[in-house]
């Protein structure tokens, strides 16, 4: 058996956390030969705490031979502390009447916290992955607060809208969503966010020899990736849980296997277009476990470079709202 490896978790007692634990438990994420101890992390609220025990105690009654053991705690120093990957999950979600810029200056300060703490207690070699939205100015804010981590540590989650865009190509083109290869996603975790089509095969061949319909991938295909999580809310009353934990699973999954070429979002550093201090989803090849390098020179026609300096504007915009807080 190997060591067992920590992974702290925050919102644990949620929805998405809920699907999310027993994949990380069974070995989904890691692998079937990688023992996991959960530190699970909420806040100091009785209600959330009590239902936090209930989780632990599902998870104790599936068995899985891969838990090592749980630690219950609202204290992020100790949920943080020596954890080789952090998944934040947990975000306070837009109520009514609230503005972007409010639902942006609240979840700054919860991601200045736990960026801060992660950088003085996680494990040397840590990596944190933001789910909880807006996920890329949060991972930009966790990230500025490092000074023992590098910015490289951390990413946010597009993982959703990649796997999203997958299936929507495959049902057009009537095939299995494994025969859809290279969709990969730029830009913010929004509607903004742009599924590269003109890079994408299906079956091997570019997908517009296959969808020859440019309108539909222009229109109603972005348009649809870009609002499928309004869509849901629409539909069940409660945003992507499920679906959400699933990407994050094959978020950490891309980033610990040497080869992957998938999207996430990190420091754009000026790839594509993107201002160089944003973080922006692209697509990327993981080197070793939790290291990556960009994919670069994938063309762009002048439909896509819209639609990127479009996303960009929107994370420019993010990043001015939260100004105060970086650094």
């Amino acid at each position: 058996m190997k060591t067992p490896i920590r992974v702290a978790v925050t919102g644990a007692a949620g929805q998405i956390s809920y699907s999310l634990l027993p994949r990380i438990a069974s070995g989904a994420m890691f692998g079937l030969d990688q023992p996991v101890i959960l530190q699970l992390l909420e806040v100091p609220v009785e209600k959330a705490m009590t239902a936090l025990e209930g989780v632990a105690m599902e998870l104790d009654d599936c068995a899985f031979p891969l838990l090592s053991g749980i630690v219950l705690t609202d204290d992020a120093r100790v949920a943080f502390r020596d954890a080789n990957w952090c998944l934040l999950v947990g975000a306070k979600p837009r109520g009514p009447g609230m503005e972007r810029a409010d639902l942006l200056k609240e979840n700054g300060k919860i991601f200045t916290t736990q960026g801060q703490i992660i950088d003085e207690v996680s494990a040397e070699n840590a990596c944190v992955a933001v789910v909880g939205n807006p996920a890329n100015t949060n991972a930009m804010i966790a990230a500025s607060k490092a000074r023992r981590l590098t910015a490289d540590r951390f990413s946010a989650m597009v993982r959703l809208d990649q796997n999203r865009a997958q299936t929507m190509l495959a049902k057009k083109a009537g095939v299995a969503t494994t025969e859809v290869s290279e969709i990969f996603i730029f830009g913010n975790h929004s509607p903004t966010m742009f599924p590269a089509f003109g890079h994408a095969k299906i079956a091997g061949q570019p997908v517009e020899t296959v969808i020859t319909d440019r309108a539909w991938l222009e229109g109603e295909f972005c348009e649809k990736v870009g609002k499928r999580g309004a869509a849901i809310i629409a539909a069940r009353g409660a945003s992507s849980a499920t679906s959400a934990a699933n990407a994050l699973v094959d978020h950490v999954r891309s980033l610990a296997t040497p080869g992957a070429i998938h999207s996430i979002a990190v420091r754009s550093d000026g790839h594509y277009g993107f201002d160089e201090n944003v973080w922006a989803g692209m697509p990327v090849k993981t080197i070793s476990s939790g290291t990556y390098e960009v994919v670069t020179g994938i063309p762009l026609d002048d439909f896509a470079k819209g639609k990127i300096a479009a996303t960009n504007k929107e994370l420019l915009e993010e990043r001015a709202m939260v100004a105060d807080m970086l650094g």
